[in-house]
């Protein structure tokens, strides 16, 4: 059974999540504020967190900092804040993925799931073409030089780095990206994150090299072992 460490402060919304969570199948231990959750991860081994951004003691940036030295799990963000800042913040500082309060319950436990397995299949650092991403600190360098991605762009990245010999569908990203920056996010917007994405990443991106696109059904990573 896989341990889940709830950090939240609001009893409501911590009530809900441990039902829904232990309905699925999950052990839940929880704290509700900073100190507590520190305290907790001294204690106990847990093998993801929900942390809300906002505590009454500290912020979960010191959470994510402390669960991250300790114990290295995967790492969702809760957050009432539309702030793409503080998310950014976030996931430069090594968290795993984000979601917005009110959040749909099924898409928490797909996004759950999917965090549990990429700590199964991710690389601890992606270096392709010139350009290293460490998924631990979500640190993005391109030729030794750092380069910062929106936190829609780095999901983004991030889709394909998890799936290196896959060919990624355009469907696919839309699930993946739909409310990433709190907006919509449709065909012709994919295409503007994908441009905005190669403009960061590629030594050309007129012709790029790292995220290749195949033609009537999505992209992929350059030089993976998915034929032409």
């Amino acid at each position: 059974m896989k341990k889940i460490f709830l950090v939240e402060d609001d009893k409501a919304i911590s009530k809900n999540l441990m039902l829904l969570l232990q309905s699925e199948g999950f052990a839940v231990s929880r704290a509700s504020t900073q100190g507590e959750a520190i305290c907790m991860l001294a204690e106990g081994r847990f093998d993801m967190a929900l942390v809300d951004i906002s505590l009454p003691d500290g912020t979960g940036f010191a959470v994510c900092t402390e669960i991250k030295q300790t114990q290295n799990i995967p790492v969702i963000f809760l957050t009432a804040s539309g702030d793409e800042a503080s998310v950014v913040t976030g996931l430069n500082m090594g968290a795993d993925d984000y979601i917005t309060k009110p959040f749909r319950p099924r898409e928490l436990i797909a996004r759950i799931r999917a965090a549990l397995r990429k700590t199964d299949c991710s690389p601890a650092v992606f270096d392709r073409n010139g350009l290293s991403v460490d998924v631990a600190s979500g640190i993005v360098k391109k030729n030794g030089k750092e380069v910062f991605l929106s936190a829609l762009e780095y999901r983004l990245l991030l889709v394909f780095v998890n799936n290196p010999r896959n060919i990624i569908t355009r469907e696919r990203l839309l699930d993946e990206l739909w409310d990433a920056a709190g907006e919509f996010v449709n065909n012709n917007t994919l295409t503007v994150y994908i441009k905005r994405l190669r403009e960061k990443i590629e030594d050309n991106p007129a012709k790029p090299q790292i995220i290749l696109t195949v033609h009537g059904t999505g992209y992929r990573l350059g030089g993976s072992d998915v034929s032409e």
